[in-house]
């Protein structure tokens, strides 16, 4: 009896965990129903520095409102004042994202988040939402150098912009990529939410949910403040926020002890640099293409003309590539690279730094024009203004014998932002920014979504296959192969290299071609592959090399993309694929090499033949640099000399469309929800009270005698 018993038992428990499975599935299957998950989003993200907050986050749980789609004035009026259904959730097209619109609704009770549609319809001539006068703070225009030059008082550099990006929002603003799930969201509103004759709709409304609540709050001192404690008093500490971070890449003509820091004696080197970041509005969407690609591109190309002849011919000084990653946020590559060879702390020190040429926007040549800026504080100085103007003078005759028009701003004009300004706030050094603009920059979508291959005019005849589209030779590639000509011979010039061999340095437009179609259209190419480790290629999709362009906004590093940001890994990958030297060692002896003091040696997929390939191990002089401010080295949240932009952690970011019913018919929903729950429970104790009566046995077990 007791055995059956048990077995009654565990087939009740049985039955119960079936029960509840089956429960979960069902759950899981009415979630599907009534929510409509929209993927491809991108959320704009909260960012911190030294005095404050910028970007957008939701409540903890997410913020829902009705859908409004905002297609004319009427529907803004609509949203703000008349509309009886608030809060609403608004999608628009971009010809409404600007700033007054943004600041109409942020300052308004009625709307609880915003999704754009990414297109190019209805696009406006212009738009860049970073501020008028980028990174004003930490330049080297200041209160104690060049006073009437600070703050942007003789040129704003970027006068179209709006500074959308650095307001603060309190509630969500969503990127909305997907043309299939814009058209869901137009069905929706659409069937529903429609007036007709202007009248409002009736229940129920289509509406949407947006979730993006950021941990952390106020500035980047309270946020790192508060990570602190936690790690010293938490058992399970939980950071807020993370430093924006990643790497820089060098590498130099004549190798360059890297075990060895601090000062090279005898050795003298010309820095080329240009920039490897750039941002917009929403988190991880930078296109960047006259912004950054642009000088990436040209840099690439010249190292690449510049390799063979270097080799043959070295010039009497160094040549020392750099790319800086983070200048967007306050030059905070630079910064780190300047910092580190002050405290003799890098391959080289500012007192082996001979001239420093910088590639800024040079993709929207106007006619044929390029100008060569320099600093006019540093000009005074007798020796920095010989070299400067000898620099000049010979990029002049080299851009002449290639059909390049190339001048000079007025003297009392200051540098536009760029790297050199970190440079120039620790001494004075001989430089030049060549750029494609006198004064303001030309590039009409300055840190925006919309600075992509279109805005360059990168485009190609149709019917052409994905490998010709990467060896397609645009207008835009021969232009910037042009000045990726003057910049190498300049270069090679400035070093002290012999007249007679720049001739030799020409840059491949089919290498710019390349380059462009990587970097603006698609990563995920044949070229890309070749250059990159095989368990990278091996990964596809699920890597670095997802589809599309990659995008220059800096992250944080390991936390979301590995320890290398993508844009930096191709850049290191490249130059060392265009510089480096094929050896013979083997993939361990590749990775284990016996010395690295001199050279990095790489393990890429190599060239494909009929569909495959043999890897092979490449030997260059490229190397990674942390650039990392020095703020957050020295623990100095709050400086005012280091950027302090800090990102936000999150917990998640998703979006999703639904019906929602009306108020009385929640409210009825929930009453009949108690009444039930009310009922159970009488019955339940109806039952519980009489148990003895419903569940006695009939009959009395007959006792055994034996």
């Amino acid at each position: 009896m007791r055995k059956m018993e048990d077995l009654i038992s565990i087939n009740c428990v049985k039955l119960l965990i079936i029960a509840l499975f089956y429960t979960c599935v069902s759950c899981s299957s009415v979630e599907q129903k009534i929510y409509v998950e929209l993927n491809d989003t991108v959320p704009c993200v909260r960012l911190l520095n030294a005095t404050h907050q910028i970007g957008c986050q939701s409540s903890m749980s997410g913020d829902t409102g009705v859908l409004h789609v905002l297609e004319s004035e009427d529907d803004l009026d609509w949203i703000l004042n008349t509309g009886p259904h608030p809060p609403y959730m608004i999608v628009m097209e971009t010809a409404f994202f600007n700033r007054s619109v943004m600041l109409r609704m942020k300052n308004s009770s009625r709307v609880s988040g915003v999704a754009v549609i990414v297109s190019k319809t209805g696009l406006a001539e212009n738009f860049s939402p970073h501020t008028t006068c980028p990174n004003q703070n930490t330049g080297v225009y200041s209160e104690d150098y060049g006073p009437e030059l600070a703050n942007c008082n003789v040129t704003a550099w970027n006068p179209l912009g709006n500074g959308l990006s650095y307001e603060d929002f309190s509630f969500p603003v969503f990127a909305l990529k997907d043309e299939n799930q814009t058209q869901v969201i137009r069905k929706c509103y659409e069937d529903h939410n429609l007036r007709v004759n202007g009248s409002a709709p009736q229940y129920p409304l289509c509406a949407m949910q947006l979730f993006s609540h950021m941990h952390a709050v106020t500035d980047t001192v309270t946020c790192m403040r508060r990570t602190d404690l936690q790690n010293r008093f938490s058992i399970n500490p939980e950071v807020l926020c993370d430093p924006l971070s990643d790497f820089n890449v060098w590498s130099s003509t004549r190798p360059l002890n890297n075990s060895a820091k601090g000062h090279k004696t005898n050795e003298s080197v010309v820095i080329a640099a240009t920039r490897l970041d750039g941002r917009s509005f929403f988190w991880d969407e930078a296109p960047a293409a006259e912004g950054t690609v642009s000088g990436i591109v040209t840099l690439l190309a010249a190292v690449h003309a510049l390799h063979p002849v270097t080799q043959q011919a070295p010039p009497l000084r160094n040549i020392f590539f750099t790319f800086f990653q983070g200048e967007a946020f306050d030059y905070i590559g630079s910064s780190k690279m300047v910092y580190d060879m002050e405290r003799n702390e890098f391959v080289i020190d500012l007192d082996n730094v001979h001239s420093m040429l910088e590639i800024g926007q040079v993709g929207l040549r106007s006619g044929r024009d390029l100008w060569m800026h320099s600093d006019p504080i540093s000009f005074k100085n007798n020796s920095v203004k010989d070299e400067v103007s000898l620099m000049m003078k010979n990029m002049q005759s080299v851009a002449a014998g290639l059909n390049i028009s190339l001048d000079e701003p007025p003297v009392t004009q200051p540098l536009p932002p760029s790297s050199l300004q970190r440079f120039l706030r620790v001494r004075p050094i001989p430089g030049l920014v060549l750029a494609d603009h006198r004064t303001s920059f030309i590039n009409r979508y300055y840190e925006s979504v919309y600075d992509d291959a279109e805005n360059l005019n990168v485009s190609y005849p149709p019917n052409l296959s994905p490998d010709e589209q990467l060896v397609f030779e645009t207008e835009e590639a021969k232009s910037l192969a042009e000045v990726a000509t003057l910049v190498a011979r300049s270069l090679y010039q400035q070093a002290g290299g012999e007249e007679r061999n720049l001739n030799n340095i020409t840059a491949d437009p089919k290498i710019v071609a390349q380059l462009l179609y990587g970097f603006l259209i698609q990563k995920n190419n044949s070229w890309f592959r070749s250059l990159l480790p095989p368990e990278v290629t091996k990964k596809g999709a699920n890597s670095i090399l997802s589809s599309g362009p990659p995008q220059f906004y800096i992250g944080v590093g390991p936390r979301n993309i590995g320890p290398v940001h993508s844009v930096t890994r191709f850049v290191q990958y490249i130059m060392a694929n265009l510089t480096g030297t094929v050896t013979n060692l083997t993939e361990t002896q590749c990775q284990n090499p016996e010395s690295k003091d001199l050279f990095s040696y790489f393990w890429v997929t190599g060239p494909s033949v009929n569909g495959s390939g043999e890897p092979l191990c490449v030997r260059a002089s490229v190397r990674l640099a942390k650039a990392v401010s020095p703020a957050f080295e020295r623990m100095e949240y709050g400086s005012r000399d280091y950027s302090t932009w800090t990102e936000s952690r999150w917990k998640s970011i998703r979006a999703r469309v639904f019906l929602v019913a009306s108020r009385e018919l929640e409210m009825l929903t929930l009453g009949v929800g108690v009444a039930v729950l009310l009922l159970s429970l009488l019955v339940t104790y109806f039952i519980s009270s009489k148990a003895e009566l419903l569940f006695s046995s009939s009959r009395e077990t007959p006792t055994t005698t034996y």
